[in-house]
């Protein structure tokens, strides 16, 4: 149970502004995460990790000499917004360019794809680095789907001491890939987490039993088994690992025994004797081996094992020396550059000024009100949109989706007040819901309002027919971005009935109105159907069997949406207390 908090909702920023002025003295908060306090003597590739918070010490307490140049922060369990890895990556930026670094997660890869095209395009070299270490989440076949837990530990030490020592990009990348490819993990549960100001866990287990496969945002294992005796437990991890060995793998090993957040350094250091008892009979040579907790998931009772196979290449790397504020090792050199406190370009820019048709300032209004309705219906229905995705995924779609429509009803609400038309009052709409929400249902529903803004304009109030493009083009970003077809069971099984029905209405004649009044029930009936579905994307996707009976989160959540938008984008007259 996470108890100290004033709002939940601000939780994440309140405890990084905590962290960053506890470790002053070696870091600085920026706009979206945190950078090292000291900037360096000469270029060097700036290596950053990221992800969603509740994870400490990653990600930003790995800031530090020999480790992360920077991190970027999401809300908790939340990948951060593409806004977000882009400041960060501006204020690390001495140079030499920069690599991300994170967990393989549907958001983080949108979110950092899209920083990276931007600072791409300003002349900024920039790459990703995918960590995909946990062997339960899909078959060796398919490693590239698997996700990112506690293997992004040696990834980034090994990625930051090759920084450190002045490789170049290129080569921060390919040693980075590598000790991706040579690294697996495999980890269970005890009990879940739990959210701060939830009233109950994410998921629970029965007493004595464990959940193996878990990952690191909450979500429960894949399968449910009685709890074994230490020796046991340990030889379930090891045999799990070594089937994983790598072809031509050498005998010297980086092992991590890592506590998700609740489970007691003594019952690590029990578990510890059974791991290196087994790993050491099998042959291997365990250097530097860390035991405690380095990638958490908030309260979560549970425990990982992660292998790194090394070579001559890698064990200098993982056994040089750091310094950050959550993890020592060796002596390693303290700053010497200059202190920065620059500012960001967004402690700069002027307010926009908006040139728009009289007509279109008047729909804006009306775009204002839908957003307003939206925000309503979402913080209503945030506990249930919550507790669809904690059967399969995270639990935090209800929290995410009401970060995302509160920031933009403000944005919305702000632009109109400033004379924008509706194209850019929705456009400002967009940008604020992908920022403060993060995560891929952020992203998405920031793009696609985005679009749909870019499509309306800022001429005139737009008929029904030029309403259906608007609602094409919202789609058609979302399918771009998100390459979900219908039945993957994501948020486009509710989009695309929606968006085909006002078409074809539209185009029979029908009114706005009435068209869209139809669309939503197509929506509604679309996201309900997805129970029967098992999921093809995102988090669920390991977990699918679990998520079947259970409508998709996010085809409910924007059926919802798009329901109560109708009276105000279309004039729909609704019922009231409807819901998808």
């Amino acid at each position: 149970m996470t108890r100290i908090f004033n709002n939940p909702s601000d939780f994440a920023e309140e405890a990084l502004a905590g962290f960053c002025d506890v470790h002053a003295n070696l870091v600085r908060q920026v706009p979206g995460g945190a950078v090292r306090r000291h900037r360096p003597r000469q270029p060097k590739v700036a290596v950053l990790a990221g992800g969603g918070s509740g994870h400490y010490p990653a990600f930003a307490g790995l800031i530090g000499t020999g480790l992360a140049d920077g991190a970027v922060v999401g809300n908790i369990f939340t990948s951060p917004s593409a806004q977000q890895a882009y400041s960060v990556a501006k204020a690390a930026d001495s140079g030499a360019g920069v690599v991300f670094t994170y967990g393989n997660y549907a958001g983080d890869v949108m979110n950092f794809g899209m920083a990276s095209e931007r600072l791409a395009a300003e002349g900024i070299e920039v790459e990703n680095v995918l960590v995909t270490d946990d062997v339960a989440s899909a078959p060796p076949s398919e490693s590239e789907k698997r996700r990112g837990i506690a293997g992004d530990f040696t990834v980034f030490k090994i990625m930051g001491a090759a920084a450190e020592a002045g490789a170049d990009l290129a080569e921060v990348v390919r040693l980075g890939r590598k000790a991706n490819d040579l690294t697996r993990t495999i980890g269970t549960a005890f009990h879940g987490c739990t959210f701060p100001g939830a009233e109950a866990p994410l998921f629970t287990l029965e007493d004595r039993q464990m959940g193996l496969g878990l990952g690191i945002h909450g979500e429960p294992g894949l399968f449910d088994t009685d709890l074994p005796p230490a020796k046991e437990l340990g030889q379930e991890f090891v045999s799990r690992l070594l089937a994983e060995t790598p072809h031509g793998a050498g005998d010297r090993i980086a092992v991590i025994l890592n506590g998700l957040g609740s489970t007691k350094h003594e019952e690590l250091f029990v578990l510890w004797l059974s791991v290196a008892t087994l790993l050491r009979a099998a042959g291997y040579t365990l250097v530097m081996p860390e035991v405690g907790e380095l990638v958490t998931s908030l309260d979560m009772a549970g425990v990982s094992l992660t292998v790194t196979w090394l070579d001559d290449e890698l064990e200098p790397l993982w056994t040089a020396p750091a310094e950050t504020p959550a993890y020592r090792r060796g002596n390693a050199a303290l700053p010497g550059g200059e202190a920065d406190e620059s500012a960001t370009a967004e402690d700069t820019e002027a307010p926009e000024a908006f040139a728009a048709a009289e007509a279109s300032r008047d729909y804006a209004q009306q775009c204002v009100a839908a957003l307003a309705a939206a925000r309503e219906a979402i913080h209503d229905a945030e506990k249930f949109l919550g507790d669809l995705d904690a059967i399969a995924g995270d639990g935090d779609h209800g929290r995410g989706m009401v970060r995302g429509i509160d920031a933009a009803s403000a944005a919305v609400a702000d632009a109109a007040s400033r004379g924008a038309g509706a194209g850019a009052a929705l456009a400002a709409a967009g940008d604020a819901w992908a920022d403060n929400a993060g995560g891929t249902s952020g992203v998405l529903w920031g793009a696609g309002l985005r679009a749909f803004g870019e499509a309306v304009g800022n001429d005139q109030a737009p008929s029904a027919a030029e309403l259906a493009a608007a609602v094409a083009a919202f789609a058609a970003r979302i399918a771009e971005l998100g390459k979900a077809e219908v039945g993957d069971k994501t948020m486009v099984d509710a989009l695309v009935p929606f968006a085909e029905t006002f078409s074809r209405l539209t185009s029979e004649g029908a009114g706005a109105d009435a068209g869209w009044a139809e669309a939503a029930r197509e929506a509604a009936s679309a996201a309900q159907a997805t129970a029967a579905l098992r999921p093809l994307k995102g988090r669920a996707r390991p977990l699918a069997e679990k998520s079947v009976g259970t409508p998709d989160p996010g085809a409910t959540s924007l059926a919802m949406v798009f329901t109560v938008f109708g009276p105000h984008l279309a004039g729909v007259r609704q019922a009231a207390g409807a819901r998808p």
